[in-house]
């Protein structure tokens, strides 16, 4: 189906609500923004909590591909809200959703694949058009999905990371019993750890930087959190890189055994570069997979997961704070060695 043109509208009569604004790199701030009206098959929908995140920090730097970022724009990729008003489909007023942020277009030969994380006019909430750290959105229905009365915003606010592991984990089907190394300890990486559970590992190892994340490793599911590449070892089936850094993915090919395979989910920098070893690659028979973004399928099985009582994300979140505190939320992001554990950081959008 393909995703309705927005056209301009009047505001309705309603209150006006804080947003929070990229105007280009290094200029971000609070701005007013009117309630807007949903056109014809989208869903006004009022936003409870945003994530903040790694990429959000390389948005407000102007440290993202050009190709895949817009400004200005509002932040806000990773969210949960309440539903206003609009739509014909049995997202009522009241009902709790979440949204998929990529907007596929449908037409082109890797929609109808499947594959809407490679649609060939890459649209996307938070990089190229209005994300949701605001106090209204509109998303067509087509994309909104509702949460279960047991799942928490919390963890509604953790679908789109969540989503993106899951597709990357899901590209490489990780055999049962299969020995696994996680190096990172952020957000993504310790969703990772959470969801290779589903595909029973006989093992989980966390390679972070930080020891005060250990407690997060463990909570996720993680049998080892080292700081030490030695401590760690190697001979992984699969490695997860999901630092984002380069020297991180010269550990992860490293520390798989002859045959295995690395995922690579970190997003490092734009026109970051990293010198490989490429006959080690090929000696050890590697798989290197690397991963985009998430599908609609994928996303679909996120939130049926939490819906089901089969995942929970919410004990993730270490942070929260009111809109009006976004620089110190951010700052949190920034700092290399914050004191205590650190995990999603979340904006509290209500009123």
């Amino acid at each position: 189906m393909a995703e309705p043109q927005t056209v301009p509208r009047p505001a309705p009569a309603g209150p006006a609500r804080g947003a929070l604004v990229v105007a280009a790199p290094g200029q971000t701030g609070l701005e007013r923004r009117d309630r807007p009206v949903p056109g014809p098959g989208e869903l006004l929908i009022e936003p409870v909590v945003a994530g903040l995140c790694g990429t959000d920090l390389d948005i407000v730097a102007g440290q993202i591909d050009p190709a895949y970022v817009r400004y200005p724009l509002v932040l806000g990729h990773e969210w949960a809200g309440t539903v206003l008003s609009g739509g014909a489909g049995s997202l009522a007023p009241g009902a709790r959703v979440v949204a998929e942020g990529i907007v596929p277009c449908w037409r082109c030969e890797k929609c109808a694949a499947g594959e809407t994380n490679l649609c060939v006019t890459y649209d996307e909430m938070g990089f190229t058009r209005d994300g949701a750290a605001a106090g209204y959105v509109t998303v067509s229905e087509s994309r909104v999905h509702p949460l279960a009365g047991q799942v928490s915003a919390e963890d509604g606010a953790l679908v789109e990371p969540a989503s993106v592991v899951y597709r990357g984990l899901a590209s490489v089907a990780p055999a049962p019993g299969a020995r696994a190394l996680v190096v990172g300890d952020g957000t993504v990486a310790l969703l990772a750890v959470r969801l290779l559970r589903l595909w029973s590992p006989a093992e989980i190892v966390v390679l972070g930087r930080r020891p005060a994340q250990a407690g997060l490793a463990g909570a996720a599911g993680a049998a080892r959190f080292e700081t030490a590449q030695a401590a760690a070892g190697g001979g992984y089936d699969l490695v997860v890189e999901a630092a984002g850094a380069t020297g991180a993915v010269l550990t992860a090919l490293a520390a798989a055994r002859r045959g295995g395979t690395v995922l690579l989910l970190g997003l490092p920098p734009h026109g970051a570069t990293a010198a490989v070893p490429v006959d080690d690659l090929v000696n050890n028979d590697l798989t290197i997979r690397a991963s985009f973004g998430y599908t609609s399928a994928a996303w679909r099985q996120v939130v049926t997961l939490l819906n089901t009582g089969l995942l929970s994300l919410a004990f993730l979140v270490t942070h929260r704070f009111p809109l009006s505190e976004w620089s110190a939320a951010l700052d949190v992001l920034r700092d290399p060695d914050p004191p205590g554990p650190r995990g999603k950081v979340l904006l509290d959008l209500t009123p």
